[in-house]
């Protein structure tokens, strides 16, 4: 007795593998074997603006995106809006101080000394910047004299707030100077002193500051007087109490031990 073959339903009709290759061969993203047709219809979706061309079977992202190159596109951006940012921000800052160096020389009032206490003025190579506590008592060139306090929360020691305040009394005394209204220039530090009598800082990074008594320091005093020869500037320091003069000559002194030659007869 013969059986007959009957092949599963699931093959019936099925295209064989070089007929399904032909078949996708001729078949675009649209879904159309009829290169007529799938051309109208994609000049259609254009015109609606609806679609794009996309060839699933290419090596480009069927989506229409490519992930990569929108991080990396993105990546070069943001560094590239950050470092233009930063060199904006330096060369509005500088010029910022420029101008508050310049506004110095030409009119001395209180917003004027303000500005160059708040920003730094120029000088040298670069700038000088001013602690954050500070005061502008007078700054009138009709009398010709400037005059303002700081309180030094940056130093650590004698000899580091002397130093630091040196500069930043030369700085704002010679651009103020320069100024023919203006003749004299006093400059106040105080500090910060705990019940140790040591100076307090400030910390996390200048967020907080120092919670001691404040007292005074030194106070520079720059004087302009005109002579035969020309302008002649100088500088009086006043106001250290023999405590911060012991503490500065122990640390400007360097202790050392003579060599003594010893020559052979």
């Amino acid at each position: 007795m013969f059986k007959r073959h009957v092949e599963p339903r699931s093959q019936r009709g099925a295209l064989s593998a070089d007929e399904a290759e032909e078949l996708f061969s001729t078949v675009d993203h649209s879904g159309h074997s009829d290169e007529e047709r799938a051309r109208r219809q994609r000049a259609h979706r254009r015109e609606k603006g609806v679609s794009v061309d996309v060839d699933p079977l290419s090596g480009d992202d069927p989506s229409g995106s490519d992930v990569s190159k929108v991080i990396t596109r993105t990546a070069v951006t943001f560094v590239l809006v950050f470092l233009v940012a930063v060199v904006a921000g330096q060369v509005i800052f500088g010029v910022v101080r420029r101008l508050n160096t310049a506004h110095l020389a030409e009119t001395a009032s209180v917003r004027t000394v303000a500005d160059a206490l708040r920003g730094g003025v120029e000088w040298g190579d670069g700038f000088t910047q001013y602690p954050a506590e500070f005061t502008v008592q007078e700054a009138d060139e009709n009398t010709g004299r400037i005059e303002v306090s700081v309180i030094d929360s940056n130093s650590s020691s004698a000899l580091e707030c002397f130093s630091s305040s040196q500069v930043q009394a030369t700085a704002l005394a010679v651009n103020a100077l320069l100024n023919p209204n203006i003749d004299t220039v006093v400059y106040h530090v105080s500090v910060h002193v705990g019940p140790d009598g040591k100076m307090q800082q400030s910390s996390l990074f200048g967020f907080l500051s120092p919670t001691g008594d404040v007292t005074s320091f030194m106070t520079f005093v720059w004087r302009k007087t005109q002579s035969a020869t020309g302008v002649n500037f100088s500088c009086t320091i006043t106001g250290i109490d023999e405590t911060v003069q012991t503490e500065l000559r122990d640390q400007v002194t360097t202790s050392f031990t003579p060599v003594q030659s010893v020559s052979e007869n």
